[in-house]
């Protein structure tokens, strides 16, 4: 005779923001400097975050050209780091975080894919690549997770930004 049991609880839904709010969060995530020691302890954090989660996920960190922090967790594979650069390059191209740019663009009732005119293979408007925006510079480089749900990789960033920018 089998006992019934009660099902796992499903992982929490992360809700689509709208523009507005993907604005605000870039306008409110802003850096008073970003130094090599700012992208350990930012990336740092990161992990942490991913590893207190069991999260799967790859994580990358740039400043220019320059790539100042990269973990690979385990359960991630080299697709996620091919995703980091294609959400990189449209944070790189646009200025904003990847899943702003796809939702401006779902906004106007049509996609990325369809209408950026960029290639898909080389560009990818999917949430988990966010700038770093330094006040009164602009922006200087990008933090990128790869490996959830996109809405779930942009919420790990906010949150680690976030929690990085508190006193």
């Amino acid at each position: 005779m089998s006992t019934p049991t009660t099902p796992p609880a499903a992982a929490p839904t992360v809700a689509e923001p709208t523009v507005a709010e993907l604005e605000e969060q870039e306008r409110r995530l802003t850096l008073p400097r970003f130094t090599h020691d700012d992208a350990w302890a930012l990336g740092s954090l990161l992990v942490e975050l991913a590893r207190d989660r069991g999260a799967p996920v790859a994580i990358d960190i740039r400043r220019g050209g320059q790539q100042l922090f990269h973990a690979a967790l385990p359960g991630s594979t080299q697709d996620n780091d091919a995703w980091i650069d294609r959400k990189r390059r449209v944070v790189e191209r646009y200025a904003a975080s990847s899943l702003l740019v796809g939702t401006r663009f779902r906004a106007k009732n049509t996609t990325f894919e369809a209408s950026s005119r960029l290639d898909p293979d080389t560009y990818a408007a999917h949430g988990g690549a966010f700038p770093i925006t330094v006040t009164d510079t602009g922006v200087i480089g990008t933090v990128v997770v790869s490996g959830l749900p996109q809405l779930e990789d942009h919420a790990m960033v906010v949150e680690a930004l976030t929690r990085f920018l508190a006193p």
